[in-house]
């Protein structure tokens, strides 16, 4: 089965009962049981639920994995990930990180006693040297948050497996139709699904996918002993938002590739990054290990903070606001949005300047959209 048709029928047989073809939402927090120690597969819906078990079903098969797991946010799905470890564990993060992700490490788990230590990106070697006896994760995202790095993840999941260490991929940009992590080699891949898998700015959810047993029975016990998961209103959203990725995901990525080349060429544009221009140092490792490029488009304007201030107050079809993956383009300033939460020392240091925009281009007409744009860029 072709991704477009799995992610229309996998796990989402038309209801038995009625014949309704679409999932039904079992709103219900417990079930009936036939005798003691007797169920149908179900008991209490932090435990379970059958609209969840269809939502993580065909995630599970999009991205290639043998067992998903649904959470009630991207961030509860990256804590139930670092929560496979314990006090004196070690965890390697690439360095062009979420903001979210970092601060969970700092200031969560990290007074937990977990240890973390973070490794540019651009050296996949550098994974190898920051190999600890005591490491046990390597997390990083591909293409990365908010600089659109990508990283060859090949390699450094030959690093890990070396080293025996588990690799987790945040695959949230990428999406699983654009690109397979666990085909690469990684053990975990990580999604918010609040972004391009929903796609219409509607619910906040998180999954994790793996095809490592243990590793599925330590996050599946972690899900139902903390409960972080999402209602079965939310997943039926999630899955009807499954339904479209593939044309979105096309539709998103034409738009993209058509103002990535735009913003280029404008004189008011200090630099873009994005991965599809074919001058983009990931260029060459994004075609190899991708199917697209994306969406995201992040550039730098000239003229620093009151040029980023004047360009966002005169957009009207692009929207500032936090968030990405919607059907609706939306323009985020990194610098006090997504990644506000790291000191101004580390957003330096990791190229997180204060003339920087991410673009999430949505799948309006691309014309508007430059239009749009331009008005905003004009002297």
């Amino acid at each position: 089965m072709r991704f477009e048709t799995a992610a229309i029928h996998h796990g989402q047989e038309p209801d038995p009962l009625t014949g309704a073809v679409m999932v039904p939402v079992y709103q219900t927090s417990t079930f009936r049981q036939e005798a003691i120690g007797k169920h149908k597969g179900y008991e209490y819906s932090r435990t379970g639920n059958p609209t969840r078990k269809a939502l993580e079903d065909v995630l599970a098969f999009l991205e290639g994995g043998k067992y998903g797991l649904a959470f009630s946010s991207g961030v509860a799905a990256t804590t139930a990930v670092f929560s496979l470890l314990k006090k004196g564990d070690h965890v390697i993060c690439g360095d062009d990180i979420y903001g979210g992700t970092f601060r969970l490490l700092e200031k969560v788990f990290k007074p937990w006693g977990l240890e973390s230590s973070y490794v540019g990106v651009d050296d996949v070697e550098g994974f190898r040297r920051a190999i600890q006896p005591n490491t046990r994760l390597i997390w990083v995202e591909s293409p990365t948050n908010p600089l659109l790095k990508v990283i060859d993840l090949r390699r450094v999941a030959e690093i890990a497996r070396t080293a025996k260490v588990l690799l987790a991929v945040d695959n949230t940009f990428a999406t699983p139709f654009f690109q397979k992590p666990l085909a690469l080699g990684t053990d975990i891949v990580v999604h918010s699904t609040t972004k391009y898998i929903s796609g219409h700015s509607d619910i906040i959810g998180g999954a994790i996918i793996t095809s490592d047993e243990a590793v599925h029975e330590g996050l599946k016990f972690y899900q139902n002993a903390a409960g972080g998961v999402p209602g079965p209103w939310d997943c039926w959203l999630v899955m009807c938002g499954v339904r479209t990725l593939a044309v979105r995901m096309r539709e998103h990525e034409r738009n993209a590739q058509y103002l990535a080349r735009f913003l280029a060429k404008h004189p008011a544009v200090e630099r873009v990054y994005y991965p599809g221009l074919p001058g983009d140092p990931y260029y060459t490792i994004a075609k190899k290990q991708m199917t697209g490029f994306g969406a995201m488009v992040s550039f730098e304007l000239k003229g620093g903070l009151p040029a980023v201030e004047k360009f966002a107050s005169r957009l009207r079809l692009v929207f500032l606001a936090e968030s990405l993956g919607a059907v609706e383009s939306l323009v985020c300033y990194p610098y006090i949005m997504t990644h506000g939460s790291m000191p101004e020392a580390e957003r330096i240091k990791r190229g997180i300047k204060d003339n920087l925009l991410r673009l999430s281009v949505g799948i309006e007409n691309r014309f508007d959209l430059k239009r749009d744009l331009q008005n905003a860029l004009r002297e």
